[in-house]
């Protein structure tokens, strides 16, 4: 059976490309024909407006995620704060490292959507799910799993653009360093987003907290 990417898949990966290495200006129906060795207009055929080329190329981002997201949690198991952390750090470390240009993109991309208000739906949520974090909070025993999900995915966007763009992206880190720091920092926003007394009801994570917190 191939797994061939069809030429949707394929035009979408190179508006990507194209986004991650020159900018939304970059992202044009000709540049990907050209791109792909297209004959002109082929582009158009699929995606008759730039909108719905962009449209669908963010799309494209959030399949990704989700099946990143899918190929390492579980929820057979209720997780701990350890656990959980060494999740999202993980996910951190791959958006920073072999999913680095799809990050590039979309801080590209969202250019695009200052004036576009679906589009601008589709960029807040193709690489965080406030779904997935509100499931994973209420595991994590959250008073209010969606509000504390939503505190999550905002701590995470900063963290993320600051390993990309900000002062922790010059510090010259190893891959392993980055990742080690990554999950420390989302442990230390889980213990102050999670009560220790919903951490201790689901029997997880409470001789650690303990601990941390000199009790």
């Amino acid at each position: 059976m191939s797994h061939r990417p069809s030429r949707r898949d394929a035009i979408c990966e190179a508006a990507l490309d194209l986004a991650a290495e020159g900018g939304n200006h970059a992202v044009t129906h000709q540049a990907i024909d050209k791109r792909l060795g297209l004959a002109k207009g082929s582009t158009s055929y699929y995606f008759r407006t730039r909108e719905a080329l962009v449209t669908a190329a963010v799309r494209r981002l959030t399949d990704r995620s989700r099946s990143a997201f899918l190929a390492v949690y579980t929820d057979a198991v209720p997780p701990t704060l350890d656990s959980a952390a060494e999740l999202i750090g993980g996910q951190l470390e791959h958006l920073t490292t072999v999913r680095r240009r799809d990050v590039l993109a979309r801080y590209a991309l969202a250019v695009d959507a200052a004036a576009d208000a679906e589009l601008r739906v589709a960029i807040a949520s193709c690489l965080f799910s406030v779904e997935k974090a509100t499931t994973l909070m209420d595991a994590l025993g959250a008073a209010d799993a969606e509000v504390t999900a939503y505190d999550l995915i905002s701590l995470l966007e900063g963290l993320l653009f600051d390993a990309v763009y900000g002062a922790r992206s010059v510090l010259g880190e190893s891959a392993r360093a980055r990742g080690i720091r990554l999950r420390s920092t989302v442990h230390t926003w889980l213990v102050c987003l999670v009560p220790v007394r919903a951490v201790d009801r689901r029997g997880h994570g409470l001789s650690e907290r303990l601990v941390q917190h000199g009790e």
